[in-house]
């Protein structure tokens, strides 16, 4: 078909304006009109119309055959017949479709409450210096497993060490401090039994004084004995009388050296018991020096270096435990109505292709997020424009998926929440403050 039409372009070229010209463009017409006739029944018969390709071509007006207007029609049948079959397959899809989607939202659809204002959040632990130092070494490279206990990093421990030998040191002076004191005490007891026998002697030689002294005494009455003799005994009592009292005295002495050495070997046990404290901080602060994880987890975010010097609460890195990861949705207030907690999530995590998962509802937050930010918002002030307030829904992960370590902090999520089950009175119309008004849980 194509050739027939390149040859009929051939043809109808315009010839030069001369008698050979007129006599060839006469059969060139004759030519193109049985040519046209041709191409017109070919067409009919294969398909409905179609459209020639290739350049516009100027032809002289000739009378074209009455056979031209008649295919029209026939034509244009088919093609009318085939649009409404189309249309209307078309319609009954769209209103099939329709009905569908009607019948899944007035069933299921209305109930699922979705957002894509989700992250994976993690409990980050903060690894902090307790103690003052230059940092050592650090063990675990970065973004490396690490589990409770372990080391991270080391600050140098010279000084520490020191403090800690310097503290036993003086425990052990103190003790035996303590220990001298203690023999004190059981030579003052000793002397306190001799200074208490030295005063039982006194008494008994003031008991034989006062004897001897009432017999003189009695014969010196009845003139039996000289005056010189009573004179004497008279003297030897009052001198066992002052003797009993400095034995007392003594006896008092030592008694009281005893308890003032007792109250000193006391105050050398507390000077001891402080000395084990500041032993305990020592040894408390050389431990320190070696920084531990406090969680399973993932370290990272490494903020030091070998041999930087650290002080005390500087941040060193942090530990982000993967394996205890959880979701915090952030719903619209409007979206809350049928949202309990113990309610289906299911996650779509956009990092792996929107793999899904199932959640559950642990929590809801107890005030929306502009609550907790530095600067709250105060509307009593200036113009206002109310916006739709988000509140953070805490979505529970199931420790399966959550051991995978496929979750990272930080990653978006689209959280979908059930909430055909244990919303019942989210349907009730009664007031919040009806008694008979069943309230969120």
């Amino acid at each position: 078909m194509a050739a027939a039409r390149d040859q009929a372009a051939r043809i109808l070229r315009t010839e030069p304006d001369t008698a050979e010209g007129e006599a060839a463009r006469d059969v060139s017409a004759a030519l193109a009109e049985q040519l046209r006739a041709h191409l017109s029944e070919e067409t009919v018969a294969r398909r409905p119309a179609e459209t020639p390709v290739g350049p516009v071509i100027e032809t002289p007006a000739v009378e074209k055959p009455a056979a031209a207007p008649a295919a029209a029609p026939a034509a244009a049948a088919p093609k009318s017949g085939k649009r409404k079959l189309v249309l209307i397959g078309v319609g009954t899809l769209l209103a099939l479709a329709a009905a569908s989607y009607g019948t899944y939202y007035v069933l299921v659809g209305r109930f699922y409450v979705s957002t894509d204002d989700a992250y994976v959040r993690a409990n980050n632990t903060t690894l902090g210096a307790r103690v003052s130092g230059h940092i050592s070494a650090i063990l675990p490279g970065d973004n490396a497993v690490v589990r409770t206990g372990d080391v991270m990093f080391r600050i140098d421990d010279g000084d520490y060490r020191i403090a800690v030998d310097a503290a036993r040191t003086k425990i052990a002076t103190q003790q035996a401090t303590i220990d001298r004191i203690g023999r004190q005490v059981t030579a003052q007891e000793s002397a306190v039994e001799q200074a208490q026998a030295n005063l039982a002697s006194a008494e008994a030689g003031l008991k034989r004084a006062n004897l001897d002294y009432d017999r003189q005494q009695t014969l010196s009455t009845k003139g039996f004995a000289t005056h010189a003799t009573f004179e004497q005994s008279e003297a030897g009592r009052d001198q066992g009388a002052a003797g009993v009292k400095a034995a007392q005295a003594s006896y008092d002495a030592a008694r009281d050296n005893v308890e003032v050495t007792k109250a000193q070997q006391a105050e050398a046990r507390a000077q001891l018991a402080e000395l084990q404290t500041s032993l305990a901080k020592a040894e408390r602060d050389l431990d320190f020096t070696s920084v531990r994880a406090p969680v399973d987890g993932i370290f990272s975010n490494r903020l030091v270096s070998t041999g930087d010097y650290v002080v005390v609460g500087q941040r060193l890195g942090n530990v982000v435990p993967l394996d205890e990861v959880f979701i915090d949705a952030n719903f619209k207030e409007t979206q809350l109505k049928r949202i309990r907690a113990g309610q289906p999530v299911t996650i779509s995590v956009d990092a792996y292709g929107h793999r899904k998962f199932e959640g559950i509802i642990d929590s809801i937050s107890p005030a929306a997020g502009s609550v907790f930010t530095l600067l709250p918002p105060d509307n009593a002030t200036g113009n206002f424009t109310k916006i739709v307030q988000r509140l953070p829904v805490r979505v529970r992960v199931p420790r399966d998926v959550a051991r995978q370590n496929l979750l990272r902090a930080g990653m978006s999520v689209y959280a979908t929440v059930d909430t055909r089950n244990g919303a019942r009175d989210a349907d009730s119309e009664a007031d919040l403050d009806a008694p008979a008004a069943t309230h969120p849980q």
